[in-house]
């Protein structure tokens, strides 16, 4: 805030914060030292029944609400009233201490620090000197946002995509569409997802519905909240956040034709599928850190990644064709990923606590293989084509990731089987 300030750039800012916000005094203070807006999280878990046992990443979650267990599922009594009771009750409360100091709204106490005092404490806490916190306030168009931006002034790819497919998507047609794309675009195929749900709702789509294929390097979430009956190909290569949010459709990134090298190259960024629910990414190269992140349904195909690849995933499938990074399936409570790596490189990566490794059995390598032709198919990759062509070699280097926590659940279901016998 003070660094906007002296900059004369806090007028085109908007200014967000959280972090243990709980209480009116809580949201006005933040307020008072600069904020515009106010995220709330652990308050509003609380509202709904989260009991902050901080199990979450054990499966073990007492109230219901972070497990893949039905059993503990099924102990789950929120409901969205408790959520709505909570705000309206922080916001009435809000007024009142608006009232109090003689404010409006919050809009006048945004970086009004001269109404702040530092309270009087004893100990090392006295030692603290915050005076630096509480500059003498500004004039109210120097320390809040003042002047508006119209941020869909430039027309973005989406726009300029949906003008030319927009009337066939409208009659039911399938759409192909082909064009360069650059890093200034970010969170292409978004906008057209939406549309291809609003036009299409309830309708199944074929896997061609809409076809685009693009050259050139992508920005950030590429492919971001797909559908089914949308393809994205890219020749070239991604930003962070590819297919995040995901529910549907098919994304595959492959090199430039022209490219001189024939070895897996990075091709994607960070955080790849976060938090997606479906449909399929195809990466005919190596991606970054968080592969797969919060992963929920989608299939993924990769021929490596950075660190903590599958963390918190809970549902999908994910093939790895090369090496991974440390902490691999760290809070991964369900879903399956596979990894093509030697034993004495993966033994020391993945996260004991959360998963544990075998050799694949029964009909898993015909799955595994099924999931790698179809990566052949969408990206051409060579490196996926020559494990293939040596496949007796390559099955045997694969190793199954398996959460612990199915393992347990697993151990319960038994346990349940052989009571119900007994």
């Amino acid at each position: 805030q003070q660094t906007l300030v002296m900059n004369g750039l806090r007028s085109r800012v908007r200014l967000r914060t959280d972090g243990g916000l709980k209480t009116p005094e809580d949201v006005l203070v933040a307020a008072l030292l600069g904020a515009d807006e106010f995220g709330f999280g652990t308050s509003v878990l609380v509202a709904i029944g989260c009991d902050m046992a901080r199990q979450c990443h054990l499966n073990t979650c007492p109230t219901g609400i972070a497990t893949q267990r039905e059993d503990l599922r099924a102990k789950y009594t929120g409901k969205p009233e408790d959520v709505i009771g909570y705000f309206n009750r922080l916001t009435e409360a809000i007024r009142e201490e608006l009232a109090a100091l003689g404010a409006r709204s919050i809009a006048e106490l945004i970086g009004r620090t001269d109404l702040i005092e530092v309270k009087p404490v004893e100990g090392r806490a006295a030692l603290l000197d915050l005076s630096s916190l509480l500059p003498e306030p500004a004039a109210p168009e120097a320390r809040r946002k003042t002047v508006e931006i119209d941020h869909n002034a430039a027309e973005t790819l989406d726009t300029r995509i949906l003008a030319r497919i927009e009337p066939r998507l409208a009659e039911g047609q399938s759409v192909d569409f082909e064009g360069e794309i650059h890093t200034e675009h970010r969170t292409v195929g978004a906008r057209i997802a939406g549309a291809m749900t609003v036009l299409r709702e309830n309708t199944p789509t074929p896997l061609d519905r809409v076809n685009l294929r693009f050259r050139g390097s992508a920005g950030q979430s590429f492919g971001a909240f797909a559908v089914p009956g949308l393809t994205l190909k890219l020749e070239g290569e991604a930003n962070d956040y590819v297919g995040k949010g995901m529910s549907g459709g098919e994304i595959a990134i492959f090199p430039d034709r022209t490219a001189p090298f024939d070895t897996p190259q990075t091709i994607a960024g960070n955080t790849i599928l976060y938090g997606a629910t479906g449909g399929s990414v195809f990466l005919a190269g190596t991606a970054g850190e968080r592969f797969a992140v919060r992963n929920s349904g989608a299939v993924a195909v990769v021929e490596g990644v950075g660190d903590h690849g599958c963390e918190y995933m809970t549902g999908g499938q994910a093939v790895i064709l090369g090496p991974t990074g440390n902490n691999f399936g760290a809070g991964m409570t369900n879903g399956t990923a596979w990894v093509l790596e030697e034993a004495d490189a993966f033994a020391g990566k993945y996260n004991a606590e959360s998963v544990a490794i075998r050799r694949l059995e029964g009909g898993e390598a015909n799955e595994v293989r099924a999931l790698i032709e179809r990566h052949v198919e969408a990206t051409g990759s060579a490196h996926a084509a020559e494990l293939l062509a040596n496949w007796s070699e390559t099955v045997a280097s694969f190793w199954r990731v398996v959460p612990t926590a199915v393992v347990e659940l697993q151990l319960v279901a038994k346990e349940s089987a052989e009571g119900a016998a007994d």
